[in-house]
């Protein structure tokens, strides 16, 4: 009879290749902009960190500071974007920015697809619109 392994020892045998782990976190990375499921993000992003070795590992190979890089993939403090481009850069990736729709779209349509909702803090409302020139 095969022996069958479970998911998290594939997942982590798939991940341990870097060119896997930066197409995970890409996805990863896509959904997140979808959902804003901030926890399940950073659950992708510990995968690939523990494929790579794990927290203390992958924080002296890659000069980070191993505590900084726990409360990162834990949750307990906030994200910070030097960090994970950090993590990305290690594995020999690199952070873009890419249009969410076809080039067919139009001006308009994008336009409407890079406005930020708007935000209250202390009373007042804030929004961000797209320059009209």
């Amino acid at each position: 009879m095969t022996k069958m392994g479970d998911w998290h020892e594939y997942l982590m045998e798939r991940l341990a290749d870097r060119k896997n782990a930066i197409s995970y976190l890409e996805v990863s990375l896509e959904e997140y902009q979808e959902d804003g499921d901030a926890p399940f993000f950073l659950i992708g992003l510990r995968n690939v960190v523990d494929a790579q070795g794990g927290i203390s590992v992958f924080a002296k190979q890659n000069g980070l500071d191993p505590k900084v890089l726990l409360g990162l993939l834990s949750g307990e403090c906030t994200p910070q974007l030097d960090i994970f481009i950090s993590i990305v850069t290690a594995l020999g990736g690199r952070l873009a920015i890419a249009p969410l729709k076809a080039a067919d779209m139009s001006e308009r349509e994008q336009e409407q697809n890079y406005l930020v909702p708007s935000q209250e803090v202390e009373g007042q409302s804030f929004e961000v619109a797209p320059n009209s020139q």
